[in-house]
């Protein structure tokens, strides 16, 4: 992992501090932003995954201990609960951690005791459906405002979740904003004004992302525009539905499903493309956007986005400057900026340019990171201070 830099940046080593990273499971290659989180914060990060404590392979508790556990009473929720902290406390005593970052809400409870009973400070990063699902909300209406109570800072990755983590009991001063950010190097190249009316969307086919939404207004602005294509990236179980409808609306020249695909083929996807379009909805479980990560990275190429006012979007497209947005469920409005954008190249351009511009000052990979690592710093200090009085 990278060394420690001291506070005022000039770049001189500071002692490394060892940071322990908590997911509910090893993070997929989809999930960069836990990944970044695990590669390119500047510690010596300790990586503990599943509801049974593991690092990479191996149960943190040996078998004996999990069979002493098993043999209180068969895990019931409390001693799952002694077992989770018995083993975390063993990592932050082998690892000599500083700090504790759980990825997601639910890791948060999962964890929370330990870090009562270490006394580390405890960062909890929500994500989305953590902060949105109903049932989940239900299932944690008691154990969330104990978690907020423990943990030394709550990080919401949109503005509304901002919002929704105050109102479920968080004490504001503990949440911050932090949006993702994308490593803007690996992006650019899109020239929209120059490309034909192609529109791509990138996403799982699930409720909250409204794939039928955004085949229901392409397929009024191909009644316009003939010439308009779309081409959606990603699989899931509204996958099939959607390939119906398509052929079901005499689509199917037009549209083009092309499935999963891996990072290299969507970059350049959406190098070909005049625009990107997503229109993300709250579903009918409440699960919702945290701030859409496909829409950050079109950005950082170069395109406009056509997308709701919906979580964190609204944080990341500036409306009429470097995309447009239009409220839930708006199909007719949806497909009134898609004509618009599908009829007037140079616009795409101009708003693809300013997308670049916005994404590489305010969304960028290194100013995500450091603002995380910042509060994780100041969280340390602050328990060391309160220690030492």
């Amino acid at each position: 992992m990278l060394s420690g830099t001291d506070s005022n940046g000039s770049g001189h080593a500071a002692a490394q501090r060892h940071l322990c990273v908590v997911t509910p499971y090893v993070p997929s290659l989809t999930e960069t932003f836990i990944r970044d989180h695990i590669e390119h914060l500047p510690a010596d990060v300790t990586l503990v995954h599943g509801w049974r404590p593991a690092i990479g392979d191996q149960n943190v508790l040996p078998l004996s201990a999990i069979a002493y556990f098993k043999a209180l009473r068969l895990l019931t929720r409390s001693d799952l609960v002694k077992e989770q902290t018995t083993a975390y406390l063993k990592v932050f005593r082998q690892r000599k951690i500083d700090a504790i970052l759980a990825e997601y809400g639910e890791t948060g409870v999962q964890v929370m005791e330990s870090a009562r009973q270490s006394k580390l400070p405890l960062i909890v990063h929500f994500h989305g459906y953590d902060a949105s699902v109903a049932s989940v909300l239900e299932e944690h209406r008691e154990t969330y405002p104990r978690m907020f109570s423990i943990a030394s800072a709550i990080v919401a990755v949109s503005r509304a979740m901002q919002r929704k983590l105050i109102e479920l009991g968080a004490p504001p001063h503990k949440v911050h904003y932090n949006p993702y950010g994308v490593d803007c190097s690996r992006f650019g190249g899109a020239k929209p004004g120059n490309a034909p009316p192609l529109f791509l969307a990138v996403g799982r086919f699930t409720e909250k992302k409204s794939p039928q939404t955004t085949i229901a207004a392409f397929a009024r602005v191909f009644k316009v525009n003939p010439d308009a294509r779309l081409r959606l990236v990603g699989d899931g179980p509204l996958l099939e539905q959607c390939k119906q409808m398509a052929a079901s609306l005499d689509l199917n020249n037009a549209i083009t499903f092309l499935g999963g695909q891996n990072h290299e083929v969507v970059e350049q996807e959406m190098k070909a493309a005049r625009c990107f379009v997503q229109h993300s909805v709250i579903a009918p479980s409440g699960d919702c956007e945290g701030t859409p990560v496909s829409i950050i990275e079109a950005g950082a190429t170069g395109l406009p986005v056509i997308a709701t006012r919906h979580a964190g979007i609204p944080d990341v497209v500036v409306e009429a400057k470097t995309g447009f947005l239009v409220d839930e469920h708006d199909e007719a409005q949806m497909a009134v900026e898609m004509t618009r954008i599908a009829g007037n190249a140079a616009l795409a351009g101009e708003l693809g340019e300013a997308a670049r511009t916005h994404i590489a000052r305010d969304f960028s990979k290194e100013k995500s990171l450091a603002k995380l690592w910042a509060l994780i710093e100041m969280c340390i200090a602050n328990k060391n201070g309160t220690e030492a009085h």
